[in-house]
């Protein structure tokens, strides 16, 4: 850069960075790097010392600099602005990231309202999540069943009649029931029970092989202990869908992970309901 023009001196002001990280409550530091970086340089720089100096026609500059900072622009997007891109442009953009978070935050804290806001002391136990829940092929068995004390005796024959067929369970095991009457029945219960498996086979007299589809949202519940307790877990579930926002969409799933075959106290049992769900408008 050129020497101060002793005339010129007469009509701006130069000030140290020192004085002008002051004046404009900025660290020199910060002016350091933004120099580095080719967003707002020195109007003059002193040979001997390395004394830097700016002057204030560099202020709307600055400001500048600082009000899209302070609305959360990186500096890269704010030297796009300095390149010709339109500042209104990049507003736009940001506003719509903005809304989002927005969007993002006020769920996570209708989350957290419902369970302050619950009445049940029973549902506070749960802790409802969203999740995918994946694609998977299954050895399935429908039938009509007395009362849900029945499963017990269901499963087995189902399980053997998988072995003979030489079916090969899935990793991680995904077991699990889907309920198709649409409500609590006492009574001859409509139930599909369903096992993840690694391939089709030919269908049987007892089972039918098929795909069960991608699932993109679930609320999801763990359930520990016995399941004449399920009700209190539909409940939770049930509550947290109103209070978020979502509609049900599909027949719930209980997903069995600890019971009966490898846990000797049923309060140890553990099951995960499952119910398919998307966002109301």
């Amino acid at each position: 850069m050129n020497e101060i023009d002793p005339c010129e001196r007469i009509e701006t002001v130069y000030y140290k960075i020192g004085l002008f990280s002051k004046m404009n409550r900025v660290t020199i530091k910060t002016l350091r790097h933004y120099d580095e970086i080719g967003l707002l340089a020195p109007a003059f720089i002193e040979q001997v010392t390395g004394y830097r100096y700016y002057t204030s026609e560099q202020l709307p500059i600055l400001h500048q600099i600082l009000a899209l900072r302070e609305m959360g622009f990186t500096l890269e997007e704010i030297k796009q602005v300095q390149g010709g891109v339109p500042e209104q442009e990049l507003l736009q953009k940001k506003r719509l990231e903005i809304m989002k978070k927005i969007a993002a935050e006020t769920l996570r804290l209708a989350q957290v309202e419902s369970y302050l806001a619950k009445n049940d002391a029973s549902a506070g136990e749960y802790h409802v999540i969203l999740k995918e829940l994946p694609q998977v092929i299954v050895a399935s068995m429908r039938t009509i069943i007395p009362g849900y004390d029945a499963l017990f005796q269901v499963i087995p024959p189902m399980g053997a009649e998988m072995e003979r067929l030489g079916c090969v369970c899935a990793v991680p095991e995904y077991c699990f029931n889907i309920y198709h009457d649409g409500e609590y029945r006492e009574s001859d219960v409509d139930v599909e029970i369903c096992e993840a498996v690694t391939e089709k086979k030919a269908d049987s007299a007892m089972l039918t092989f098929k795909v069960i589809d991608r699932v993109e949202n679930a609320a999801c519940v763990l359930h520990k202990g016995p399941y004449e307790r399920f009700p209190n877990a539909y409940n939770a579930v049930l509550k947290w869908v109103e209070n978020n926002g979502y509609e049900i969409i599909d027949n719930p799933r209980e997903s069995y992970i600890d019971g009966l075959w490898n846990k000797d106290s049923a309060e140890d049992w553990l099951t995960e309901i499952q119910f398919p769900v998307r966002k109301t408008d």
